[in-house]
């Protein structure tokens, strides 16, 4: 493997963790803390360890899907015989486009799917049905909210890699990581502490989607120093710097509005999710769970 590529699949590993990462703020992500968690399996009778086993193992069979799919566009990409060339130059307009989305740069932005998890199954199936099931719907990164651009970004890179065993290995790996988030529901013991964990996550969801943006500049950046060297990946992250510094100028002057309740499976807007019953502050839904760039621009 020549350093072009092996510097892309560093990329695509860095894509694919902040990715999965910033997924806990969606409002899935949110409702899975506040739903699986030991109090709430407690309830039910469960052990929570076992429902979050079940629950990771469903994220990574859902990001094997996603993998599998990846896999087939990277082997046609493989099999066309694309020069580096021109699938780093890809991947670099890639990593851009997925910046501008994030920060709703024009107002526009690639599809966020504002698709809930049926909290219904928690009452209707048995444990490794719902744990493994919300697991599958996770990891596959589509199914449900989008709150970044580099899910995208992933799909993106882990095909323009040519390679169908990397790009599978990128959608197990996210998935992975996205389960794995669960963990943190651990913490909480008690009703207080996992009100006490929630607000902490929700506080974090600002540092989140800033950590997802700089992930698409260093994207963007490392591949124009793959391609045309240093001078270039540093002229390339000077040049995508300045719209970044935009966005949060204008965040920190303009007061952002309460974002719309997301549509249950049903169609219907409502707080019917467990987790609008779990979460703190006023809002039933916290900032976190905003799409990324209203962290950046007002809604």
């Amino acid at each position: 493997m020549s350093g072009g590529e092996s510097g892309m699949t560093a990329l695509l590993l860095l894509t694919t963790v902040v990715a999965a990462v910033r997924g806990l703020w969606s409002p899935c992500g949110l409702s899975m803390l506040s739903s699986l968690n030991p109090v709430a399996e407690a309830g039910r009778g469960h052990r929570f360890w076992i429902t979050a086993l079940w629950y990771l193992a469903g994220a990574v069979a859902g990001g094997a899907v996603l993998g599998g799919a990846c896999a087939l566009g990277a082997w046609l990409v493989g099999s066309a015989g694309l020069p580096f060339g021109v699938r780093g130059t890809l991947a670099l307009a890639g990593a851009v486009a997925a910046l501008a989305s994030d920060l709703r740069i024009g107002g526009w932005s690639l599809p966020d799917h504002p698709r809930q998890v049926d909290e219904r199954w928690l009452t209707t199936y048995r444990r490794w049905i719902y744990a493994g099931g919300y697991g599958v719907q996770i990891g596959t990164g589509f199914a449900t909210y989008v709150m970044t651009a580099g899910v995208y970004l992933l799909a993106a890179l882990a095909v323009l890699t040519g390679r169908p065993g990397t790009a599978l290995a990128a959608g197990g790996l996210f998935g992975l990581a996205r389960g794995a988030t669960i963990g943190l529901a651990a913490l909480a013991r008690d009703p207080g502490r996992l009100q006490s964990l929630m607000a902490r996550v929700d506080a974090a969801a600002g540092a989140s989607a800033g950590v997802a943006v700089a992930a698409h500049v260093v994207v963007a950046a490392g591949m124009a120093a793959l391609l045309g060297g240093p001078v270039a990946g540093v002229a390339v992250a000077a040049a995508l710097v300045l719209p970044v510094r935009a966005a949060l100028r204008r965040a920190s002057s303009t007061r952002l509005e309460p974002a719309p309740q997301p549509r249950t499976n049903s169609g219907r807007r409502g707080t019917s999710d467990p987790a609008d019953r779990a979460l703190p502050g006023p809002s039933a839904r916290p900032a976190g769970q905003r799409s990324l760039g209203s962290t950046f621009t007002a809604t």
